[in-house]
């Protein structure tokens, strides 16, 4: 199948589809003139690349995952539940640090809440 059918089938824009082969996350062949051409099996392969860029996942690290997919083996089993819990771990702190970013703009509207009733009371 051409790209356009594969973005239709998958709900992926066509830019997309480009970047993955990029990536090296998705492969095509080529016709003699140059056009990409896709597996019926990609269509699967797509929408699991999708699912890991949902749940916060860069290219990099969807590549380093996708072994397990291409050729399941419990070491690649093992090497990608052991990826994906060092990528949680990351997000968990990444989380902490934003609950912490907000409670400091809690207190400074609080501040500039208090200064503003200040300021009207005294006049």
């Amino acid at each position: 199948m051409r790209i356009g059918e594969l973005a239709a089938r998958t709900g992926v824009s066509v830019r997309s589809l480009r970047y993955y082969e990029e990536q090296n996350l998705l492969t095509s062949t080529r016709s003699t003139g140059g056009q990409r051409h896709y597996a019926d099996g990609d269509i699967e392969r797509v929408v699991f690349i999708q699912r890991l860029y949902v749940a916060g996942l860069s290219s990099r690290t969807i590549l380093e995952l996708m072994p397990c997919r291409d050729a399941p083996s419990d070491e690649n089993s093992d090497a990608a539940l052991e990826r994906m819990a060092k990528e949680r771990d990351r997000l968990s702190t990444h989380i902490v640090e934003l609950l912490g970013t907000r409670d400091s703009l809690d207190g400074l509207i609080a501040a500039a809440q208090a200064h503003r009733d200040t300021r009207r009371t005294a006049a």
